[in-house]
């Protein structure tokens, strides 16, 4: 189970923001094109990043339809 390839989190939502991180999974650029290199480790790393930066997006789009004030 160790050895088990970590798989993309490619959702095929593929566009890039104005910082080069992708709409749809959170990657940047940088770790897109690195990740079919990449080992397993560095793919946790990649899914981790990818994974904070998705919640803080949703985080700042849920607090722009919530000040009402």
């Amino acid at each position: 189970m160790l050895n088990q390839e970590v798989a993309s989190p490619c959702i095929r939502n593929c566009c890039l923001d104005d910082q080069d991180i992708c709409v749809g999974c959170g990657r940047s650029l940088g770790e897109i094109t690195r990740w079919s290199t990449s080992n397993n480790v560095e793919k946790q790393f990649i899914l981790s990043a990818a994974a904070r930066r998705r919640q803080l997006r949703a985080d700042a789009k849920n607090s722009q339809g919530t000040s009402s004030e």
